[in-house]
């Protein structure tokens, strides 16, 4: 099947912000909803997210989608997602995700890549550039996106 241009260029249309998400569609899990975001609210990890599909928003049971920005060399607290998994398409920037037991571990990726976090893994995302934010998409396979992380303590 073939994608029409329409669709391909209407994908990436931004919609005006609004100052609460928009919800079109009804949650009942037998109509598709739209969820149109509004401002930014301010995740668990302490950055921006833009709360797309979840179990509040869209009536998702095992998933959510969200965008998340990390603001010019800030960093989000180190944290797990226990028991569920993360999957990332990083849309700007550079990021390096230290991970590991102690953090112990890092790896640098660039606009374009794809990401995957096992559940569980203590991770900590840093923006490498001092002037740009870093946008990514984030999905994982929890309806109740923020409920499910746990900070790690501040080193």
């Amino acid at each position: 099947m073939r994608a029409s241009p329409f669709f391909a260029a209407c994908l990436f249309c931004a919609a005006p912000a609004l100052a609460e998400p928009q919800i079109i569609g009804a949650k009942d899990g037998k109509d598709v909803v739209t969820v149109r975001v509004g401002e930014a609210s301010t995740s668990k990890q302490a950055l921006p997210f833009f709360p797309g599909v979840s179990g509040k928003n869209a009536g998702a049971k095992n998933l959510s989608l969200l965008k998340v920005v990390i603001p010019p060399g800030a960093s989000a607290q180190a944290h797990v997602h226990k028991g569920y998994e993360s999957a990332i398409y990083l849309l700007q920037g550079t990021v390096e995700t230290k991970y590991g037991e102690h953090l112990e571990k890092s790896v640098v990726n660039v606009a374009g890549d794809f990401i995957y976090i096992p559940a569980d893994v203590p991770h900590q995302p840093t923006n490498l550039s001092k002037t740009e934010p870093a946008i990514a998409i984030v999905a994982r396979n929890d309806g109740d996106e923020q409920e499910h992380v746990i900070l790690l303590p501040k080193k």
